[in-house]
């Protein structure tokens, strides 16, 4: 057995054979970042699978449930878990083909808009894999609590007024209505979004039950300037979003960059300091009237 430098230890090693197998060859599959362990397994048999230990139980949970619920409604749009092991905590799941969308392939911008129908059309199997349902007191609101941790963090990297915009938008969702809750994957942008001629989506460890419009959250990042690719979006998504959503959608935006400015900044992570800034200024530039006067107050 040939086993690549820097794979997994002997304990998730174990694991994954008794799962699949001798493994003839571990190539590591990491993002770049902080805490993340990924691993393509080349199987004795001519498989190939992959295998992830997860940062945390949180995590672990997290995809572990939704790949044993609404996941295999996906069809090939999405892998299969193979094995899981919440000791370690680690999965294995099969492979699907494709590159990561956020590669900059180039594409035609007819072509780019053929994607978007089909990114907005696996949003809806995604949405619509199991029945919405009423939340209880307190589930599926703006993440609000954590903002002023994350604020402390970004604050060097913000501009004159981003603070004050930002929390001008979370004191306003404090009085909007809930909303219906659906399985989310929870990171749904271009890099979980896999294409070779047909889409599939992979990275379930951040999925919970939320408004749809929370799996908008990153991907609006990638229409920024670009309202066709949001037209088409929605084209494949089959419906608009409702103002309330709308107005939803722009709060936890502005929260979610604000994470992600601190995030960035202090795990040296300039992909996301960037995207977190883009949004910002995407955000203020599109806000209404009424905001930016009652931030300027």
């Amino acid at each position: 057995m040939n086993s690549a430098p820097g794979g997994p230890g002997s304990a998730v090693r174990r694991f994954a054979e008794r799962a699949v197998g001798p493994i003839a060859r571990w190539t590591d599959a990491s993002w770049p970042r902080e805490g993340s362990r990924v691993w393509r397994a080349d199987g004795a048999d001519g498989l190939v699978r992959y295998v992830k230990v997860h940062q945390n139980d949180r995590f672990h949970g997290r995809e572990v449930t939704a790949y044993r619920t609404w996941v295999p409604a996906l069809g090939d749009a999405a892998p299969r878990l193979v094995a899981a092991d919440e000791r370690l905590p680690a999965i294995v799941v099969t492979a699907v083909p494709g590159r990561p969308l956020g590669e900059g392939v180039l594409r035609t911008p007819e072509e780019e808009r053929a994607v978007f129908v089909r990114i907005g059309a696996l949003a809806a199997a995604v949405h619509c894999s199991t029945p919405p349902r009423t939340p209880s007191a307190g589930e599926g609101q703006p993440a609000v609590r954590r903002l002023d941790r994350h604020l402390d963090g970004a604050r060097a990297h913000l501009g004159p007024g981003d603070e004050e915009f930002v929390r001008a938008l979370a004191a306003r969702s404090a009085g909007l209505p809930a909303l219906d809750l659906v399985p989310t994957h929870g990171d749904f942008q271009l890099r979980n979004l896999l294409w070779s001629g047909r889409l599939a989506v992979i990275d379930f460890e951040r999925s919970e039950p939320q408004p749809a419009l929370r799996d908008l959250v990153r991907l609006s990042d990638a229409w920024t300037g670009r309202p066709d690719l949001h037209e088409a979006f929605l084209t494949g998504y089959g419906r608009r979003l409702t103002p309330l959503e709308e107005e939803r959608l722009a709060v936890d935006s502005a929260l979610d960059a604000v994470s992600g400015i601190q995030y960035g900044a202090a795990h040296d992570d300039p992909e996301v300091l960037a995207r977190g800034l883009r949004t910002l200024a995407m955000l203020r530039s599109s806000s209404s009237p009424g905001l930016r006067e009652r931030e300027r107050r």
